[in-house]
C-alpha cells in the first residue's frame, strides 16, 4: 500500500490509541443484556443505555449521530442518499459465572483487554467509529457517505436490523466486524428450537442450565428427590434437605457456533443423573434425548448430521434447559449447511423421539453465500492483505452476523483464531472474554484502508 497513506494512518492511530480503549471501557461498563421492553427501550434498559452512550461517543468524535427510534443508531460522515456502512452491535450475552474479576469493568493485562463485550462487539464498534473519525479529520472527498450502524439486538433476535431495513434505505455495501479475519463471504443456516417433554416430572424438582440460545452453558444444576447422590465428572452432589440432593455441573462455555473445545454443562449434568439412575422412568426418557443431543456436536446422536462440502459440517448444541408448565424444555442451536434446513432437523428429531417430546422451531435463517468475484469483496480482502502483508483468503463460518440480513454484505474481522492466545484470554460468549490491543489497532487500519478502497468503486 502507499507508504505515505500507511504512515498517516499509523500516526492517527497512535494519536488516538488511549482514547480508543477508554471509549471501549465506557461501553463495557454498561450491562447491555436484553431486558424487558419499555417505552424508549424496545430491547430493555441496558441496550437503550449503551446505544445512548455509543452515540455520545460518536458525537464527541465530531460525527453526525442518529438514534433510529431507539431500535438502532448510526454515526455518519459525508452527505448523500447512497451510502456505505459498517454494522456492529452493542448488546451482549449474559456473563455467566467464573469470571476472575468484574466483567463490566474493563481491565488490561499483558497487552490484552478483558471484559464482557470487548470482542463481541463493543470493541469493534468503537473501531468503526474511529475509522469514520479518520475520514472526517482528513477531510477526504467521499463519493459515498459512510455510516457506522450500532445495533442493540444482535444476540437475541435481530429486531434492530429488521426495523432499520423496514424504515431506512439499505447501504450499497456494508461489512460487519463481528467475525474472523480475513473475510467471511458465507454463513451457515441458523435454526433454534425447543425440545418440549411429553413425559411428566417425577423425581426432578428443578433443573436448569444456560442463559441464551446461542451460547454453550458452563453451568447447570438440578434439585432431585433421592436417597443418595454422588459426585461425578464435572458434577458436584450436595444434600439439599431431607430426601433432596442438588447436583451442580461445571463445564466450559462458548459460542454455540464454535463447540470445539467446550464442555456442555447440561451434558455433564444429564449424564450424572442417568448414570446414577436418579431420574424417574418417564423423566429418564427425556433426559436420554438430551443426552443424544449433547453426545456429539455434529448431530449424529440425533441423526441430523449434514455436510455439503461448501461449508463445514452441521453443528448442534443444547443451550438452555429449564422447566415450563411442569415439563422439561431443552433449547437447541444448530448451524447447518445448504443440504438441510431447520424444518428438516426438527422433523428428524420429532420422528425419532416423538413419543417423548415435541419440537418447536423458534428461528430458521437459511445459509447465505457471496461470490468472491464481487469488487467490494475483493476491496476488503485486498485491504487486509495490504495492511498485514499476508496472502489470506476468505472463508465461510457457522456463526451468524448482521451480514446475512443485508442485500450486499460480508463479515470482516477482527478476530484471529489462527493466532496464539494466552491462557487468561477467554473467548466471545465465554468467561474472561478478551481482545488483543495490538490486533485491534491493526484492525482499525484495515477498516480505514477498506473504506478508502470501497470509495473508489462504482456501485
Amino acid at each position: 500500500m502507499d507508504k505515505r497513506l500507511s504512515r498517516d494512518i499509523d500516526g492517527f492511530i497512535k494519536e488516538n490509541e488511549a482514547r480508543i480503549f477508554a471509549d471501549i471501557a465506557r461501553l463495557v461498563a454498561i450491562d447491555s443484556v436484553e431486558g424487558k421492553a419499555a417505552p424508549g427501550a424496545p430491547f430493555g434498559e441496558g441496550p437503550a443505555r449503551v446505544l445512548a452512550e455509543g452515540l455520545l461517543v460518536a458525537r464527541e468524535l465530531g460525527l453526525k449521530a442518529v438514534n433510529c427510534d431507539d431500535y438502532i443508531g448510526y454515526a455518519e460522515v459525508g452527505e448523500g442518499e447512497d451510502y456505505l456502512a459498517t454494522i456492529t452491535h452493542l448488546d451482549v450475552v449474559p456473563v455467566g459465572e467464573g469470571w476472575t474479576e468484574d466483567p463490566f469493568v474493563m481491565r488490561e493485562h499483558e497487552g490484552w483487554i478483558i471484559g464482557r463485550g470487548v470482542m463481541d462487539d463493543k470493541g469493534p464498534s468503537v473501531l468503526c467509529l474511529y475509522a469514520l473519525k479518520y475520514l472526517k479529520d482528513r477531510g477526504l472527498p467521499l463519493r459515498y457517505p459512510v455510516r457506522a450502524l450500532l445495533g442493540i439486538n444482535e444476540e437475541t433476535g435481530m429486531g434492530d436490523v429488521e426495523y432499520y431495513l423496514a424504515n431506512y434505505r439499505a447501504p450499497l455495501f456494508c461489512f460487519s466486524p463481528d467475525a474472523n479475519f480475513p473475510l467471511c463471504n458465507g454463513e451457515k443456516g441458523i435454526t433454534r428450537g425447543r425440545m418440549i417433554a411429553k413425559v411428566p416430572l417425577e423425581n426432578i424438582v428443578d433443573i436448569k442450565g444456560g442463559f441464551v440460545s446461542n451460547a454453550i452453558p458452563d453451568k447447570a444444576e438440578a434439585l432431585i428427590r433421592a436417597d443418595k447422590a454422588e459426585n461425578a465428572p464435572g458434577v458436584t452432589a450436595e444434600r439439599a434437605g431431607e430426601g433432596l440432593w442438588r447436583l451442580t455441573a461445571a463445564g466450559i462455555g462458548g459460542h454455540a457456533s464454535l463447540p470445539e473445545g467446550t464442555v456442555n454443562a447440561i451434558g455433564l449434568l444429564v449424564s450424572a443423573i442417568l448414570d446414577q439412575k436418579l431420574a424417574g422412568e418417564q423423566e429418564a426418557k427425556f433426559l436420554r434425548a438430551i443426552a443424544m443431543l449433547n453426545e456429539n456436536t455434529d448431530g449424529s446422536g440425533l441423526g441430523v448430521q449434514a455436510d455439503d462440502g461448501l461449508f463445514k459440517p452441521l453443528t448442534i448444541v443444547g443451550s438452555v434447559l429449564g422447566i415450563e408448565d411442569g415439563r422439561m424444555v431443552q433449547t437447541y442451536d444448530s448451524r447447518y449447511p445448504t443440504n438441510t434446513s431447520g424444518k428438516k432437523i426438527a422433523a428428524i428429531i420429532n420422528e425419532r423421539l416423538g413419543d417423548v417430546l415435541t419440537v418447536e422451531v423458534d428461528r430458521d435463517a437459511p445459509p447465505f453465500y457471496m461470490s468472491l468475484d464481487k469488487p467490494e469483496v475483493q476491496a476488503c480482502i485486498d485491504a487486509y492483505n495490504a495492511v498485514t502483508g499476508e496472502n489470506a483468503e476468505p472463508y465461510t463460518i457457522g456463526g451468524g452476523t448482521y451480514a446475512r440480513d443485508f442485500p450486499n454484505a460480508v463479515s470482516f474481522g477482527p478476530e484471529h483464531p489462527e493466532r496464539p492466545c494466552p491462557a487468561f484470554a477467554g473467548p466471545i460468549h465465554g468467561v474472561d472474554e478478551a481482545a488483543c490491543k495490538a490486533w485491534f489497532l491493526e484492525a482499525l487500519k484495515v477498516y480505514i484502508v477498506a473504506l478508502l478502497k470501497l470509495e473508489e468503486l462504482d456501485f
